[in-house]
């Protein structure tokens, strides 16, 4: 089911709980929300549907995917950009990583570590913001 985006800046400040498989259908909703704004979005988190999990979904290339409770535990090659957000009015610099590694649970609820670069690492980064409550 389709969302409609939450901007409340309240709201998305909030740490977000740890999912369980009870959230699968946030998982569902939430690819079809990412889907619905492909043309203008390349990743989101649950808090920019109003739903306080930590679950994030991202595009890499054409595939849309599922990070459940993601935590970098590793990020090398720091650099600014300047970054934009559906939920957040304006644009903010900020520091990210061009490598990452990232424990998660897929859609399936299977433990990964999985390592990233550039711009795919780059949405993860912004996502997992979204996740502790970090607003560009």
């Amino acid at each position: 089911m389709v969302h409609e985006l939450n901007h409340d800046l309240g709201f998305l400040s909030q740490k977000a709980e740890r999912a369980t498989e009870d959230d699968k259908q946030v998982i569902a909703d939430l690819l079809d929300t990412l889907r619905a704004h492909l043309d203008t979005c390349v990743g989101m988190a649950a808090n920019m549907i109003g739903v306080n999990k930590s679950i994030i979904v991202f595009c890499k290339g054409t595939k849309q995917l599922v990070m459940v409770n993601p935590v970098i535990v590793k990020k090398t090659g720091q650099y600014f950009v300047e970054e934009t957000c559906l939920s957040v009015p304006g644009s903010k610099k900020t520091v990210r990583y061009n490598d990452i590694e990232v424990v998660y649970l897929d859609e399936n609820f299977t433990r990964k570590r999985t390592k990233y670069t550039g711009f795919t690492a780059q949405i993860i980064q912004h996502e997992i913001d979204h996740t502790n409550g970090i607003l560009i």
